[in-house]
């Protein structure tokens, strides 16, 4: 980490040109994956990233640079040269920083360098033995531990000085089955803001790998998903996943600040049915999306996007917030310290609402309960989306019949937000990586049960 002389020094030289805000991102990280592909340890990865990130703003301008050379001559040069592209007055600036505590809300019993590798490849061949001995049709299997351990170290003009650190843990499990020459794949990925005792708490392998095989060798004998308009069930944890992509990234500053949203101008409007509320909550204790300061130096705080059906806000980071007139929310995230930070989701999720599991699906005639949703894509701008479904089943007369393979959903985020006329009451995470401007960030989706009255689905019978 740098000294509190370093900092001052290159903040005061990056505001030296007439920029009005200048920070400094440290970032320290260790990482280390163990995989075993076919019974055999394939993967034993150790590798650290350190880098500097340095950012300088004036007004709704912005410039960024980053470096792993720390020396305060090469530190001191890079912000003269942002200096001089945001800026060409002399300006003298004098910057005091101050150590900011706090207190974390995501504590970490065992640490994963504290934690004997042998330990780690015993969980990954835990998982992969219960998934390859599910059933004869699992043909592979691929399972992998994967830690980072991250220091961070936040500064910046406005005198914030503060240290973090973030400790996350995932297991990931891929099941391919095969028969005929037909693959299908099944994969589960449950990871949280916690260190080894991941695995004594929250996640137990065998069950983990078993319900990735299950997924695989149960598609593998679905017949195809017949397509048109139906009602659809969306199961709870990661068919939240359609809220994430198709309406929490244009519910960003990073959209809407420059237009680029369906919701613009939206708020206090009704944009749901009343029975959504969806919320971005960085603060629940040990959660895979969670934090305790953004990659700001902003504490994590849980927002309210909507609340019975009206929107109430937008998740916002400083520049966003400069443009669009609005304090920042604690949602600026980056991927490393070579991304300049952005407005980015943190645990995103519909809330629980009034309706009874069983009641959701027994008032289906006819349609598509999606047990677990796969990837997909967006535009943020009009919200339109295709994604697909990883396990689906048909339901009749209120019954889940035959399992359906090859089903995608396709839509526009602000419809189907009108659309979900059921919200049942098993809210729960998954874990998740997202993609945007700044980077691959960890972040979880929610939802519990949902229904939609109608949606188009894509098929192949």
């Amino acid at each position: 980490m740098l000294t509190k002389e370093t900092i001052e020094r290159v903040l005061e030289k990056a505001l030296s040109t007439g920029g009005d805000f200048a920070e400094i991102f440290v970032e320290d990280t260790m990482r280390q994956n163990v995989g075993v592909l076919d019974g055999k340890l394939d993967t034993a990865l150790n590798a650290r990233v350190y880098g500097i990130g340095i950012r300088v703003l004036k007004g709704t301008k912005c410039v960024y640079g980053s470096t792993n050379n720390d020396d305060i001559h090469s530190l001191l040069q890079m912000a003269e040269n942002l200096a001089f592209a945001i800026g060409t007055e002399s300006k003298s600036s004098s910057v005091h920083v101050e150590k900011r505590e706090f207190v974390s809300a995501h504590p970490v019993i065992y640490v994963p360098a504290s934690v004997e590798i042998e330990k780690k490849i015993n969980v990954v061949k835990t998982a992969y033995k219960a998934a390859k001995e599910y059933s004869s049709d699992i043909s592979q299997v691929q399972s992998v531990s994967l830690e980072w351990d991250s220091r961070i170290q936040i500064a910046n003009s406005d005198g914030l000085l503060a240290e973090d650190r973030r400790i996350y843990s995932r297991l990931a499990v891929m099941a391919v089955a095969s028969c005929e020459g037909e693959n299908q794949v099944g994969f589960e990925g449950p990871g949280r803001r916690m260190g080894f005792e991941l695995y004594e708490k929250t996640v137990d392998p065998v069950l983990f790998a078993r319900d990735a095989a299950k997924q695989a060798v149960t598609m593998l004998h679905a017949k195809e998903c017949p397509s048109g308009k139906f009602q659809v069930a969306i199961e709870n944890g990661f068919g939240g996943v359609i809220f994430h992509e198709a309406c929490g990234h244009s519910l960003e500053a990073t959209s809407v600040s420059k237009g680029n949203s369906e919701f613009c101008g939206k708020l206090g409007q009704m944009i749901a049915n009343p029975k959504v509320t969806a919320i971005d909550d960085g603060t629940v204790p040990n959660e895979w999306g969670s934090i305790d300061i953004d990659d700001e130096g902003t504490p994590g705080r849980k927002n309210v996007l909507i609340e019975n059906g009206v929107l109430k806000s937008y998740m916002i980071d400083k520049l966003g917030g400069r443009l669009m007139g609005m304090e920042p929310t604690g949602n600026s995230r980056r991927q490393d310290y070579s991304f300049a930070p952005t407005s980015r989701m943190t645990n995103t999720y519909i809330a629980n609402g009034p309706d009874k599991n069983e009641d959701i699906l027994k008032s289906m005639q006819n349609g598509l309960y999606a047990k677990k949703m796969g990837g997909g894509s967006v535009n943020p701008i009009t919200g339109e989306f295709n994604f697909s479904v990883s396990e689906g089943y048909m339901v009749r007369n209120g019954e889940i019949c035959e399992p359906v393979r090859g089903a995608c959903l396709i839509g526009k985020g602000s419809e189907i937000l009108k659309k979900i006329d059921m919200v049942g009451q098993n809210q729960s995470f998954c874990a998740g990586m997202c993609g945007s401007s700044s980077g691959m960030i960890p972040v979880n989706v929610g939802q519990p049960l949902i229904r939609v009255t109608d949606i188009t689905v894509g098929g192949r019978g």
